[in-house]
């Protein structure tokens, strides 16, 4: 999957979290422990968003890309971003799995899973 395809599926999720009334704050937020792709408020929570897309036949599925270690990473972002923008909102991290077509141009289908992980077990 080039990076073409992952940029498709970032403005994919982030206008349909704008439709369901977020408000984008940030997207392709670093650190120097990684990358968040989207950073969005809603209603009480601050929600930090990794977005995954592949092309059909993938021998990963777009969700399953999320690793453990992805998530830590994920996590410690969070963290260097609320650290740099304290808020009063709760954090919760969310992942939206899209596949595309064969030619990563158009998404075919997505998954979006609220609060999907936290940070219990980080060491």
């Amino acid at each position: 999957m080039d990076n073409r395809s992952g940029k498709i599926g970032e403005a994919y999720v982030r206008r349909l979290l704008q439709e369901k009334g977020y408000r984008i704050l940030e997207s392709n937020f670093h650190s120097r422990y990684g990358e968040i792709d989207i950073i969005a408020e809603n209603g009480k929570y601050v929600v930090f968003v990794e977005v995954k897309t592949r092309a059909p036949g993938s021998l990963v599925q777009p969700l399953e890309a999320v690793t453990a270690s992805k998530r830590k990473k994920i996590i410690r972002t969070a963290l260097c971003y609320l650290s740099a923008h304290p808020t009063r909102l709760q954090p919760r991290f969310d992942t939206a799995g899209l596949t595309t077509d064969r030619a990563g141009k158009t998404v075919q289908s997505v998954e979006y899973i609220e609060n999907s992980f936290d940070g219990h077990g980080l060491s």
